[in-house]
């Protein structure tokens, strides 16, 4: 049936028990068709070039009017007689626009690059908060649209703020690795910030070790925290049975007290990076042969490769005694679990605590590596094994403990002689 659809006719259209159209007698095409419910929709109708039988939504009667419906349908039918698939337009620009959504910092995060970063890296979910952290304010805008003058700004910032580029270039690479991997799966089209360059550093930082006054006071506010964490639950068994409660277990005399004292000294003597100890697995270990050592697995090293170190007496000593008190009810988990049996995400309360009654400042949990590759160079161990025991990919990074061993400098000028 067709007729001259007025906002007047339309109006007066009855809903049937089924839904029925009724099409426009000017502009072939144009109909509107009538729900059960007396719901009015408008709809262009048409063949695209296949022959194929299409048709368009134009509007709901009430929210369009009929004479503007019978415009849209004009148009479309203008765009149709010079060869233009209006409906297939109008998928593409759905797709482009469902592309464009994907291309944001945030919404790339979430649905692709999170989940792949946690598989590939061990530290995938620390740059992932980091990366949301530092650019923020970064997160709803298209990747393409990040723009080296926005990058600028954002380290001018962060110098006045006081932070050294070292840092800043670090914060900065995790974002171009994102947006370069964006980039490699074709997210995005182009990568705005691959000719970023990084701020300028020094190329021999001062490396913090503990100096060996340091070095007895952090081992001698660990026994101090031990003798006192056995104190505070002596007190609270004591506590427990004057209430005449179920007291907990005395903590045994060659136990330690908690994670704490073993996790330092394995650090300490191993080089391991903090990441490398809360990951550390029972498997990974090997204490009972004559040459004990401790694998960290590529999956879960910096730099992607297992290396083995070995231990010394006292990181052996450390692992045996953890491994017997603990090992029963852990044999195939992490070597250090939290109290959840997770894997720890930092110690950041009970290690400021640690340096505060050691009165030492300025030294980070990572500076106990360096401690570590340092103390190596000043007893003569040669750079590249100092390199192969850190796991450093590349030995430039290594190179800057060089100069801790001056003494190799003035035996090597000496054969000039």
């Amino acid at each position: 049936m067709s007729e001259r659809l007025t906002n007047t006719f339309v109006d007066k259209l009855s809903p049937k028990a089924d839904a029925y159209e009724l099409r426009d007698v000017e502009v072939k095409g144009f109909l509107v068709r009538v729900q059960p419910t007396g719901k009015r929709v408008y709809y262009f109708s048409y063949r695209n070039s296949e022959g194929d039988k299409k048709r368009i939504w134009i509007g709901t009667h009430g929210s369009i009017a009929a004479p503007d419906a019978r415009k849209a349908a004009s148009q479309h039918a203008a765009k149709i007689a010079l060869g233009e698939d209006v409906q297939k337009q109008k998928k593409q620009s759905k797709v482009h626009n469902e592309r464009k959504k994907s291309q944001t910092l945030e919404s790339f995060i979430t649905n692709k690059y999170e989940s792949w970063l946690e598989t590939h890296s061990a530290n995938g979910k620390a740059i992932i908060k980091r990366i949301k952290k530092h650019f923020f304010h970064f997160l709803n805008k298209q990747m393409e649209e990040i723009t080296h003058s926005d990058i600028e700004d954002w380290r001018k910032a962060r110098r006045k703020d006081g932070l050294a580029p070292a840092t800043i270039n670090r914060d900065i690479s995790c974002l171009k690795a994102l947006i370069g991997r964006a980039h490699l799966w074709e997210v995005i089209s182009t990568n705005p910030l691959i000719r970023l360059k990084p701020l300028k550093t020094d190329s021999s930082p001062k490396i913090r070790y503990l100096n060996d006054k340091e070095e007895k006071a952090l081992l001698m506010a660990l026994d101090k925290r031990e003798d006192e964490m056995r104190q505070k639950r002596l007190s609270f068994i004591k506590w427990n049975e004057e209430r005449g409660y179920e007291p907990p277990a005395e903590i045994p005399p060659d136990n330690f007290t908690d994670h704490l004292k073993p996790m330092t000294l394995i650090a300490l003597n191993t080089g391991m990076r903090r990441g490398e100890v809360f990951s550390l697995t029972w498997n990974n270990l090997n204490l009972d042969s004559k040459s004990p050592t401790v694998t960290v697995e590529g999956a879960r090293a910096k730099s992607g490769n297992t290396r083995i170190i070995p231990l010394n007496a006292i990181a052996h000593k450390a692992l045996k005694k953890w491994k017997k008190q603990t090992y029963k009810n852990n044999s195939k988990g992490l070597v250090f679990p939290n109290e959840h049996g997770n894997k720890f995400d930092n110690i950041k309360i009970c290690w400021q605590n640690l340096l505060i009654a050691a009165k030492i400042t300025d030294f980070r949990w990572h500076d106990l590596r360096h401690h570590f590759a340092s103390k190596l160079v000043m007893r003569g161990v040669d750079i590249n094994t100092v390199r192969e025991l850190l796991g450093h990919s590349d030995i430039t990074m290594t190179l800057r403990y060089a100069h801790l061993a001056p003494e190799v400098k003035a035996a090597a000028v000496a054969k000039l002689v």
